[in-house]
């Protein structure tokens, strides 16, 4: 917590000073869950923060042993799940923000391309159309952060999902700013806001899916309430889409 000296906290866990020291500088092999718990309570973490520390103090649990590198194939069933929302903007994301599949209505919205096998996360940091049809875009992408945070402790292994933050750190303030505020949080509904230049001011909620069997995809799908102005001007976007495409 701010403000809070390393023998405060040590005394606020029921630990040694000493026991803390090596536990903040990595020397301390085989932390107990009862210490992490203890931690946990004396820095008011929640569920996410708890779960994160547990990643942080035992990373090799995280790893699978299979290929960090391996192609991700779109989960079948979430493709289906995404065929029957052609009505609303969908995108499917993979490990550290890799597009695995989306539909017309999303490239619409945000005015990229953004195919399979590219990157989410740099169109949203390294792409000024971002910046432009996002409108609360800063707080988009401090939570962009905090997601990625919590991923590369789940897999503290993928060199690549390292040298993605790395090189956003690099190249943008703000990044390095947000990144060194060390917030964590997993996927979770948030607003959006989009100034979009056909269709004006575009609200919706960013809500996440995922199957049983395949946790690290998640489908983001752009929802909205049936009466508002954003679910009135969807299908009119959809059409001029659609006829741009034909």
């Amino acid at each position: 917590m701010p403000g809070l000296r390393r023998e405060e906290l040590a005394v606020l866990a029921g630990l040694s000073a000493d026991y803390y020291s090596r536990l903040e500088q990595g020397r301390q092999a085989n932390v107990s869950t009862s210490v992490l718990d203890a931690l946990a309570r004396a820095l008011r973490l929640d569920e996410v923060e708890r779960a994160h520390l547990r990643d942080l103090a035992d990373p090799a649990a995280r790893h699978s042993g299979g290929d960090p590198y391996a192609v991700q194939r779109p989960a079948p069933g979430l493709i289906r799940v995404m065929r029957t929302l052609d009505h609303t903007p969908v995108l499917l994301l993979g490990c550290a923000g890799r597009i695995l599949a989306r539909n017309a209505l999303l490239a619409e919205v945000l005015g990229r391309p953004l195919e399979p096998g590219s990157s989410f996360v740099r169109y949203l940091f390294q792409d000024p159309v971002a910046r432009e049809r996002i409108a609360n875009w800063s707080h988009f992408a401090a939570a962009t952060l905090a997601v990625l945070r919590r991923e590369m402790a789940r897999r503290p292994y993928d060199d690549r999902l390292a040298g993605l933050v790395n090189e956003l750190r690099t190249a943008d303030r703000d990044v390095a700013r947000w990144w060194d505020e060390h917030a964590v949080v997993d996927f979770r509904s948030v607003s959006k806001r989009i100034e979009h230049p056909v269709a004006g001011p575009m609200i919706f909620d960013i809500d996440h899916v995922s199957a049983p069997d395949e946790p690290e995809q998640h489908l983001v799908i752009y929802t909205t309430d049936p009466d508002s102005p954003t679910a009135q001007v969807l299908p009119m976007l959809a059409s001029w889409s659609a006829a741009r495409r034909a």
